[in-house]
């Protein structure tokens, strides 16, 4: 039995020293098409490298799903989206605004081409007139033309017609002056219009838009309150969309003001011609009744 126990123990040994010797082999025979660091992995137990390939592959998935979490939020704070996700009294308050800065756009380029044709006109009707010696020569150099100066010529010749056979000439001239200054008055009236409008919004704009804002930010506030937190992530969008609505209100009111002071000059420029038409006129209308009374006297000296 002891022989028998001596020879199953010695065949076990015999089994192992087998196995241990074969294992080398196989793995070199395994080893050659991976690369050396997994190698090395097989030389070690099977117990120690499982631990630290486990930290690195948990914890690299954690950090990345918190940066996609965060860059979409921060893309997604837009003006469209603050516009879109704002209270009902904010969205009014931005498309008034809106509204109000495509109107100051729109007076720019009518007002513009209106005033830079008027004056074009204008310029160029007391370049025909300059070497006039009457009110029918001017209207004569002028034609059928609508104008400011064809209508002071107008009035000059309606009211030397309608004072005709009186002697006073300063009556005449003072009366004519009088009309002249009535078209002057409309002419100033009609060529302002449209800058009243920007006056109001570059006057209004401003406290429009921070109307909207407080309604916003009492909005937020009551979100924060609702919601137990002040996270800079909860309160920032709605403050945010907020000033926005300031924002646009600065937008409409800045230019407008700018161009109603463009405009207040260009204005004054027109005016000044006008003026200088209406001088015209009244040179024209006086050598007229000079020369009238100098045919008179002329005749009666006869």
């Amino acid at each position: 039995m002891k022989i028998m126990s001596f020879q199953a123990s010695l065949a076990a040994a015999l089994m192992l020293a087998a196995a241990w010797l074969v294992s080398p082999v196989s793995a070199q025979t395994q080893t050659p098409p991976a690369a050396p660091a997994p190698a090395q992995a097989t030389a070690q137990p099977a117990t120690a490298s499982p631990a630290p390939a486990a930290v690195p592959a948990v914890a690299a998935p954690a950090a990345k799903p918190d940066a996609a979490a965060i860059a979409p939020a921060m893309k997604e704070l837009s003006p469209w989206v603050m516009f879109m996700s704002a209270d009902v009294i904010v969205k009014a308050v931005m498309i008034g605004l809106a509204f109000a800065s495509l109107m100051t756009w729109t007076v720019l380029i009518a007002k513009s081409i209106e005033l830079s044709v008027a004056s074009g006109k204008l310029r160029s009707a007391l370049k025909k007139i300059s070497e006039a010696r009457s009110l029918a020569e001017a209207q004569m150099a002028l034609g059928a033309k609508q104008g400011i100066l064809p209508s002071f010529l107008a009035a000059a010749l309606r009211e030397a017609r309608m004072s005709a056979g009186l002697s006073s000439d300063a009556g005449i001239k003072e009366r004519a002056a009088s009309s002249f200054s009535e078209i002057v008055r409309a002419e100033a009236r009609r060529i302002r219009v449209g800058m009243g409008v920007l006056a109001t919004i570059g006057s209004t704009s401003p406290f429009v838009g921070l109307f909207g804002t407080v309604w916003g930010i009492m909005n937020s506030f009551i979100g924060i309150s609702k919601s137990q937190t002040t996270n800079l992530a909860v309160v920032a969008p709605g403050i945010a969309e907020a000033l926005l609505a300031t924002a646009i209100g600065l937008v409409a009111a800045i230019p407008a003001v700018i161009i109603y002071n463009h405009f207040s000059r260009m204005t004054k420029s027109y005016l000044e011609l006008v003026s200088r038409a209406s001088g015209a006129a009244a040179r024209l209308l006086s050598r007229d009744l000079d020369r009238s009374h100098g045919s008179a006297h002329s005749r009666a000296a006869e």
